[in-house]
């Protein structure tokens, strides 16, 4: 393996950091964002603003896989950089309301468009015993990318003055670094492999695969020929019929128990949510700082479960985290209803909860959406799988601040209603679990057999 790689594999990350960096950092201004656009009593159009950016992800995601085809996946990579670029300059330095919504919009069909992109990217250049591994650096600098927006937006909020822009706006326009970084990185990395086979350049093909220190050069270059004239004539087969029904029914349950148990809600409003404890002393009483900390959990469990999924299997890993997902959750809506958490105990229990997510439905969903589907559906499988996922993040994110701002319900605060609603769907992903045929040690033809009824 020679550094170059690894330098590829580095410099292709950063995109996933972008994508965790860009879906976090708006956290810590939201509430100044809602007084800024004077949404404070339009808790619709607050919700509708934080969700704008999950939109645009919605749409990246869905049309970024023609581009990749035609143009290559190296040169969609630097579009996706610019388009970070802009969208942090333009919504931290633009203080109208209608232009702030579009330049986040921007960043959100980069954030989807690099989730597809970039695991393709370094699957596609990565020599085969590393290709696992790269891959999954990917995602974990997703998480990694969270943990740096709450540290960057932890010391903005505590030491940036009104001096040009507003904290809130430093806030978004830090993102412009990693972006600018990422975009000028691109251009000592090379194309993709298997995008220059298929445009017929198989020369060069051969030298990115020298320089990336692959051993069997030809040997490659003929798994590619034969993987590509094995789509050129596979059977196109249309999704939704009757015999795909059990894999389309695990993918659109596990993307929506992903999401509707509630780690949206966490990631993108953790200081509002972490500060209606009253916790207002002691070491760790800031809220910002205690999103940090939320922070850290998610990236250490994700490692965690990252390192499980081979070993206990997705099914025991859901399972588990179900567990501790119902408990969290379930003591957060309890102290909202006694209007108590005392000492740091909601900050302990958002821990608990995002700790058990991590190593579950975090760390499970894209392995199972990659892993259910046969090779004649597969691509439209995931397209399936990552819209279903997306569709209720913006949900989620919209409908929040709508909820949390209701009046109380049967005389209990929403915030009991909502808490004790994610309890529940943690509950749900208990019977999932227990229903999820277990795909650890199978190969995908003995998965597609045993879900696939002719």
């Amino acid at each position: 393996m020679k550094g170059y790689m690894f330098w590829i594999a580095f410099v292709a990350s950063l995109g996933g950091l972008l994508f965790g960096f860009d879906t976090a950092v708006i956290s810590g201004a939201e509430k100044d964002i809602q007084a800024a656009f004077g949404l404070t009593d339009a808790p619709f159009w607050h919700g509708f603003t934080m969700a704008t950016a999950l939109i645009g992800t919605i749409i990246g995601a869905l049309v970024c896989g023609k581009p990749a085809q035609k143009y290559g996946r190296l040169l969609s990579l630097k579009v996706i950089g610019v388009l970070y670029l802009i969208s942090a300059v333009g919504s931290g330095i633009i203080e109208d309301w209608y232009l702030f919504m579009i330049f986040r919009f921007l960043g959100g069909l980069a954030v989807g468009a690099s989730s597809v992109i970039g695991p393709m990217y370094i699957a596609e250049i990565s020599p085969s015993s590393w290709r696992g591994r790269f891959v999954a650096f990917f995602q974990f600098n997703i998480v990694l990318g969270i943990v740096c927006a709450y540290v960057s937006n932890y010391f903005i909020g505590h030491y940036a003055t009104d001096a040009l822009l507003h904290p809130w706006q430093w806030m978004i326009v830090s993102e412009s670094a990693p972006a600018l970084l990422f975009s000028v990185l691109l251009f000592t990395v090379p194309e993709s492999p298997r995008w220059l086979v298929s445009q017929k350049r198989d020369g060069e093909a051969e030298s990115v695969f020298e320089s990336v220190g692959e051993k069997d050069v030809e040997a490659e270059m003929t798994a590619i020929r034969e993987s590509l004239h094995a789509e050129l004539n596979i059977k196109k087969e249309r999704l939704f019929q009757k015999k795909f029904i059990k894999p389309i029914l695990i993918a659109f349950l596990i993307a929506t128990l992903n999401q509707l148990s509630g780690i949206n809600a966490i990631l993108y409003y953790a200081p509002r949510l972490l500060e209606q404890s009253g916790v207002l002393t002691g070491a760790f009483s800031d809220p910002m700082l205690q999103s940090v900390i939320v922070g850290l959990t998610n990236l250490t469990f994700t490692m965690l479960g990252m390192s499980l999924i081979d070993k206990l299997g997705r099914r025991t890993l859901i399972a588990i985290g179900a567990v501790g997902m119902v408990v969290a959750q379930g003591l957060v809506a309890r102290g909202f209803y006694l209007g108590e958490f005392g000492g740091y105990t909601l900050l302990i229990c958002v821990c608990a909860y995002v700790a058990s997510f991590a190593i579950s439905l975090g760390a499970t969903i894209w392995v199972v959406i990659a892993e259910v589907f046969p090779n004649s559906v597969r691509s439209g499988g995931q397209v399936f799988g990552s819209m279903t996922h997306w569709v209720w993040s913006a949900t989620l994110t919209w409908i929040f601040p709508i909820c949390v701002g209701t009046e109380l319900v049967a005389g209990m605060s929403p915030s009991v209603m909502i808490f004790g609603f994610f309890s529940v769907i943690a509950a749900l992903s208990l019977l999932f679990a227990w229903w999820l045929p277990e795909t650890k040690g199978k190969s995908l033809e003995q998965i597609q057999k045993e879900l696939i009824k002719e």
